[in-house]
């Protein structure tokens, strides 16, 4: 939601298996670049990430962690987290 209220400063989004459906409205109006990361394993939550990819309008990648479940406690889920993150921040903050 803030990303869609302030877009002149929020300049990228990391959602880490986030429910980005509960920012309503909002969602159709962020423009910031959007990285949305969800478990392969957590099916509810990644259904809910797919449709708002579809609604996302500026620059978004889903990227699914396979094998994880919604809190990414497997041996090595949050390191992939942390490193889809970092260079998701790092390209789109570098501008």
């Amino acid at each position: 939601m803030a990303a869609a209220e302030r877009p002149a400063f929020v300049r990228a989004v990391v959602s880490r298996g986030g429910r980005p459906d509960l920012a309503g409205a909002a969602l159709d109006r962020v423009v910031a670049p959007t990285l949305l990361i969800v478990g392969g394993r957590d099916a509810p939550v990644l259904d809910l990430n797919r449709e708002a990819y579809n609604r996302l309008r500026g620059e978004h990648d889903l990227q699914i962690v396979a094998g994880a479940t919604h809190l990414f406690e497997e041996p090595g889920a949050l390191d992939k987290v942390g490193h889809l993150a970092a260079a998701w921040f790092l390209e789109h903050l570098a501008r």
